[in-house]
């Protein structure tokens, strides 16, 4: 490839980049690498060992940051600044202002890839596996680790000036030219490359696969979905191969969107891509893979976690979407009303016992321990978890990763945490006798264990624990309480509307227009806020069953599901059912979300 800067002799310009303006000849940055800032400044020739002196000693006093006490006291610039610190990194500066960038370097990547991490790439090396691009942040290394797992390259940064990053910026990625989802696959459905490759099923060889993973319109159409995916909020991007189409959809606050479908072609080279950023075997597609990519976005830290699954067809697969950023940690903001709020804390405060969150997967449950957890997190409390897999770092908490193929089990994690010392135990899902056994052994040695199940309500909860054979007078001995749980979606609030249920809305929640009142509903007519969906986020529903004395009783005498929860319910429980509808009162979600997520209260 023809080199792209005309101010380099050499076949990369990235090799002997520009020099900053106003400076003497930079020194080589060997020589500057690793080096205090101190130092390196001087050997720029912009300061003096006295100025550097100087700082040092207000630093004695102020103990704030050398660089921003010499930007303060008018000895260098903040651009001075960046380019040192740059330096100490081992980033050479280049002067973006002074290049014509060819289009081929920028077409490397979306004008929404550039925006979101503020890059330019500038220069490319002959075999096409070096990118060189300008940053205007020295400290923004995890976008050049991102870009280089994203585009598959090796990147080289070099740091600029702000102001030059944006002129190149609004230049050559204007934000009213961002490439579009649509776009990309018309794009694709004219490439020749990818179009030989149809039908070709286990033809294809290593390198074949290698080649596809590889080529740029590929790597741009799943960065630009990703983003997207990013952007919405989606917990989920499916790829889905059919025998005639293959289809790509989000899955937005519990419900999946379709997109734009690519041509059907397209579906082994996206498969290979994702494989490769996850460090996954390409070359294997009879067998299930797992994996995870891990991502910086804006800021913010984004795990993606790859499940891949051979079908008939192709290859199957879903990216489970975790921003750490976007994850609501309080308790007070989960969405349990306020009189559950304070039994929930009581049972959070307990010394010991065992406190079972329920629900089916992806109701939040997870989400709502994590809450407790950080409500409970100090210096004062151990706490240790065992999950699968480990969905949020927090800082505080010991988190162990289960690995059931190499025998690290929820039952081998919990034995070694009760050596540990711990306070409080989370243990992600019970789901044999066995893990139930410690759990209760944990419980009745003093810990408090946090934990889930896969049952439709609260009470059926204790059923569930008899049946993976747990006695019912160990229930009864450490169990203190189980929450059921639902995801419902909010109204958006930009298209939020008042409206009036018709009796047959009324009937799904067996509710006579008599016992309606004069109670106002409400519904979402579709906004641009809202993608015209009518909903955006969403909020838990629960149910709150304390175990007091007379379940206790039940239980040992192995009550049906239906007495038990007759009981609670006279006992004071609020049922899913009815908190959904104390949510639908309130204006925070729809008849039909509650309708979708809850069943009628059994008598």
């Amino acid at each position: 490839m023809k080199d792209s800067s005309s101010t380099s002799s050499s076949s990369s310009s990235a090799a002997a980049p520009p020099r900053a303006a106003g400076s003497r000849k930079m020194p080589p940055i060997e020589q500057l690498r690793g080096r205090q800032l101190g130092r390196i400044l001087i050997k720029m020739g912009k300061l003096r060992r006295s100025q550097v002196h100087e700082a040092l000693e207000i630093q004695k006093e102020q103990r704030g940051p050398i660089g921003a006490i010499l930007v303060e006291l008018g000895h260098i610039s903040e651009d001075d600044l960046n380019i040192a610190l740059a330096a100490q990194s081992g980033m050479e500066p280049v002067e973006l202002g002074k290049l014509d960038i060819q289009p081929e370097i920028v077409a490397v990547m979306s004008a929404q890839m550039a925006q979101t991490y503020r890059v330019m790439p500038f220069d490319m090396s002959p075999d096409r596996r070096t990118l060189s691009l300008a940053v205007d942040n020295p400290d923004n290394f995890r976008a050049t680790d991102d870009l280089q797992t994203l585009l598959g390259v090796t990147v080289k940064a070099f740091v600029c000036k702000p102001d030059d990053l944006q002129t190149a910026l609004d230049r050559y990625y204007p934000e009213g030219e961002q490439e579009s989802i649509t776009g990309l696959i018309g794009e694709l459905g004219d490439d020749t490359d990818l179009a030989r490759f149809e039908g070709r099923g286990d033809s294809i060889d290593l390198a074949e696969l290698k080649e596809i993973a590889d080529l740029n319109p590929v790597k741009k159409l799943l960065n630009l979905v990703l983003l997207q995916a990013i952007k919405e909020k989606a917990s989920d991007v499916h790829f889905e191969p059919f025998e005639d189409e293959f289809k790509m959809r989000y899955r937005i606050d519990g419900v999946l969107y379709e997109m734009v479908p690519p041509p059907h072609y397209v579906a082994l080279a996206l498969a290979s891509r994702i494989k490769v950023m996850a460090n996954l075997d390409i070359a294997e597609r009879r067998l299930p893979q797992d994996g995870r990519v891990e991502l910086l976005v804006k800021g913010s830290p984004i795990d993606l976690r790859v499940s891949v699954l051979p079908t008939m067809f192709g290859e199957s697969v879903v990216l489970r979407v975790l921003d750490r950023s976007n994850v609501e940690l309080s308790i007070d903001k989960i969405g349990m009303l306020e009189d559950d709020l304070v039994k929930f804390r009581q049972f959070m405060r307990k010394p010991n016992g065992i406190v079972i969150n329920t629900g089916p997967t992806g109701c939040g449950k997870t989400t709502t321990l994590y809450a407790a957890l950080a409500e409970l997190n100090s210096p004062e409390v151990k706490i240790l978890t065992a999950e699968d897999p480990v969905e949020y770092d927090i800082d505080g908490l010991i988190q162990t990763q289960i690995r059931t193929e190499l025998g690290m089990t929820f039952a081998r994690a919990l034995r070694s945490f009760l050596r540990q010392d711990p306070d409080i135990i989370l243990v992600g899902e019970i789901r044999d006798l066995e893990t139930a056994q410690i759990s209760v052994q944990a419980s009745l040695t003093g810990h408090l264990v946090f934990t889930t199940l896969h049952t439709n309500d609260a009470p059926a909860a204790i059923a569930r624990l008899m049946d993976l054979g747990l006695e019912p007078f160990l229930i009864t001995a450490t169990l203190e309480a189980v929450v059921g749980q639902r995801l419902v979606r909010r109204i958006c609030v930009n298209c939020k509307t008042e409206y009036h249920p018709t009796e047959e809305q009324l009937m799904q929640l067996s509710m006579s227009p008599e016992e309606l009142g004069d109670r106002t509903f409400f519904y979402g007519k579709g906004c641009d806020y809202c993608n015209n969906t009518g909903y955006r986020g969403r909020m838990g529903i629960y149910e709150v069953m304390a175990i007091d004395d007379r379940l206790r009783e039940l239980i040992m005498d192995r009550a049906s599901t239906s007495i038990l929860r007759r009981e609670a319910v006279r006992q004071g429980m609020r049922t899913l059912r009815e908190s959904g509808l104390m949510a639908i009162y309130d204006g925070i979600t729809s008849l039909d979300e509650v309708v979708r997520e809850t069943i009628i209260d059994e008598g």
